[in-house]
This record gives C-alpha cells, structure tokens and sequence, in this order.
C-alpha cells in the first residue's frame, strides 16, 4: 500500500505527497482527456455529416460504453501482473491507434469496433485512475480529491471539444492530433515513481453481488448515473448538429457542460464530504432535471440555452463522483481497487443505454426529444438517492456544524428540506 503518511490528517506535509503521488497522473489524464474530448466530437459530428440514421450514431455512441464493460475487467487482471504505470502506458498507446484508425476509415462498422476499441482503454485508464486515487484517500478528503479528478478530467475533455473550431470533421487532421495527444500521455505517468502507485497485489477481489449486499446506494446510483451521462455525452454533438448549429457552436455546445462540471465539481463534493452525500446527489440530481426543463423552453440557438447547458453539466457531472465517494466510505480498503473496477463497469453498463434512451426519445419527439430524455433520467436517479435516504436514516450533518464547509452549508437547506420528509416518516412509523 502507499505511504501512511498519505492517510494523515489534512495539512502542508499531506498535500505535498499527494502532488508527488498524483502530479504525473493528473497530467496524463489531462492529456487524455484533451484528446478524448477532440475525438468524441469530431466523430460525432462525422457521423452526421454523412448522414448516419439517429440509430446508427447511437450505436456508435454506445459501442464506446460497451468498451468499458471488457476494459474495467480486463484491467485489475493485467494491474496485478505488471502495475499501474505499464498498464497506463499500453492503454494509452493502443488508445492512440484506435483514434488514428477512425480518421482513415470512412465506415459505421470500423466505427464502432474502434469505438469499442477507445471505450475499453478509456475504462482501463479511469480504473487505474481511481483505484490510484482512493489508496491515498480517506473518508475526511475523498469527495475532495476526487473533486480534483472530476475537475482535471471534465475541464480537459471540454477543452478538447472546443478544439474542433480547428478541425474539419471529414479530413483526418484531427483524428492524428487526438493521438498525438494521447501518445504524449504516456511520458508524465511513466517518469511517475513506481513506489507512489498503488501495491495491487495486497488487494481482494470483490463480486459485484458483494458489492451491491454491502453499499446498495452506491452500485445503482452508479448505474443510473451512467445513463444520464451516456445519454448526455453520447448524444449532445449529434442533437446540436441536427438543430442547426455550426462546427464550432457544436464543439462549444458540448464542451460547456464539462466548464459547468468544473466550476460547480468542486463545491458539490465537498459538501459531500460534511453532509449526507445522497442528500447532495438528490439536489444535484434535481438541478440537472430542472434545468433540463428550462432548455424546453428556448431557442436552442438564444446565448441562454448556452447558459444553461453549462449549468446542466454542473449539476450532472459530480453525480459520479458522489455515488463513487459514497461507495468507498463503507467498504474495506483491500477492497478499493476491485471496487473501482466494478463501478466503472456499472457505470459503462448505463452508459451503454443512455444512448439508446436519447435516440429513442428524439425518434419520438424530435431534436427536443434529448432534453426529455435527461428530464426522465436525472428525476430517476433524484428518486433513488431519496428513497435510500429513507429505507437507510442517517444523520444529515457528518461533522461539528464549526467544521462544516462554505460548500456544505450552502446545500444544507435543501438537505434540511428533504430530511424533513424522512422524518416525517419516521414519525408516523413509530
């Protein structure tokens, strides 16, 4: 395992290891997501170009969440044989050729399968990621750490979709330097010290019915989080094109979401860490549904729709981070790695659905059909973080009301409100 003082209390001595630990990790991953961001857009608004059925995007879409169904698997196998750091750099490498095999193909099919080929590396990354993360965190700083992960993967991904104002979709210039990106990657995580990343081998695995037996909140929201996002990510670039907007505007309509992750990631997961962590999801989870509403409302061309998309992002992103916190406060520490891998694994099995939800929905209703869509499923993962707060009570405040956080203090009203329906119940139970 890492080093004990790793685990100490918040303080100088703390955040200077954690820098060194995770200096080369953030840097990699922000490489990463730089070029995924590129990617992702560019194909996307390549298969509208050419005049792909909403169905056959959507499988494309979903092909790249199918990969995350072998790559979480696959890669606690391969950590305990060779380590984080080697594994890194094959995922990242393969990573690249996949990105670059998309530009020169012209085929839905090739699609799809480097797609499913982008998917699985991604998976393998994020699972070295946070299996990484969560060794050297603890209960009092997780939300907070991995509110940095959420800030450095979602502000990165979001700046690469901007860089399609640079692109032509069709032309494999921006297929090539995606994986330039990607391969450049690979250099900070592999001048990482070995000794910094996490011993695998001390590690237990955990099936996925344990995991649900031990911490039921954490794996469905998990879930559910996932066909939010899937349907969010997969199918964001193909709606704004089909509305009319530019290249540019569609790399900026689909990177706002991630600016909104960044700004809001930080304060939502640390209110996470001082306060019940599903009450924070039910009101991040509501905001997303109601803001979703509101896009109803506009022209999707107005600058507000731009507004509230940003803020969409806001409210949905830290969901995962919330379900993954929470996850990590009730299981054992030999058990963190396998624990990532399978929550990765639930979230790219929504993730695999969530396309298909937003393309059925615009099939019915047409383009606005992608708002209705996340309407449906932010409500539905809002009900389920309220309905563990009532099947589980705990207190909603976790630390002396002195210690709380700016943050924390801020979402405690709309906690308070919701409690209040607990308590209620409670009441008339007794």
């Amino acid at each position: 395992m890492s080093d004990p003082l790793l685990r100490a209390d918040d303080g100088p001595a703390l955040r200077r290891d954690l820098a060194l630990a995770t200096w080369g990790l953030f840097v990699g991953l922000a490489l990463l997501m730089l070029a995924g961001g590129l990617f992702g857009t560019l194909l996307g608004v390549r298969s509208e170009r050419v005049g792909l059925p909403t169905i056959v995007s959507s499988l494309i879409a979903a092909s790249y969440y199918a990969g995350f169904l072998i790559g979480s698997r696959l890669t606690l196998t391969a950590l305990a044989k060779v380590g984080h750091i080697r594994v890194y750099a094959a995922l990242a490498s393969c990573l690249s050729a996949a990105m670059i095999g998309v530009g020169i193909t012209h085929n839905a099919p090739s699609w799809a399968l480097l797609r499913l080929v982008t998917g699985l590396c991604t998976a393998g990354l994020y699972v070295i990621a946070e299996s990484w993360l969560n060794d050297l965190a603890t209960n009092e700083n997780r939300g907070r750490l991995l509110a940095v992960y959420g800030v450095v993967t979602i502000a990165f991904f979001g700046i690469g979709q901007v860089l399609l104002f640079n692109f032509d979709p069709i032309a494999v210039t921006g297929f090539a330097v995606a994986a330039i990106i990607t391969s450049l990657a690979v250099a900070p995580v592999a001048l990482s010290e070995e000794a910094l990343a996490p011993n695998l081998l001390e590690a237990e695995h955990i099936s996925l019915r344990e995991l649900a037996r031990l911490v039921p909140t954490g794996v469905f929201s998990c879930l559910l989080v996932g066909l939010a996002h899937g349907a969010l990510n997969g199918m964001a670039a193909i709606y704004a094109t089909r509305v009319g907007f530019s290249p540019g505007h569609v790399g900026l309509f689909v990177a706002l979401p991630s600016l909104g992750g960044v700004l809001l990631q930080w304060p939502i997961s640390a209110a996470s860490d001082d306060i019940d962590r599903r009450a924070v999801g039910v009101v991040a989870a509501l905001g997303a549904a109601a803001v979703s509403a509101l896009l109803l409302l506009d022209s999707p061309n107005k600058t507000m729709a731009f507004v509230l998309i940003c803020l969409l992002g806001g409210f949905s992103y830290p969901l995962y981070s919330i379900a993954g916190a929470y996850t990590n406060d009730w299981i054992e520490p030999e058990h963190l790695n396998a624990a990532a891998s399978q929550l990765v694994t639930l979230y790219g099995v929504g993730a695999v659905v969530g396309p298909f939800v937003a393309a059925g929905s615009m099939v019915a209703f047409g383009p606005t059909g992608f708002y209705w869509a996340l309407i449906g499923l932010h409500l539905v993962v809002a009900t389920f973080f309220l309905y563990r707060m009532l099947a589980w009570r705990a207190p909603l405040v976790k630390r002396p009301w002195s210690e709380v956080s700016v943050p924390a203090r801020a979402f405690f009203v709309p906690a308070t409100i919701i409690a209040m329906g607990r308590r209620r119940r409670r009441r008339r139970v007794t």
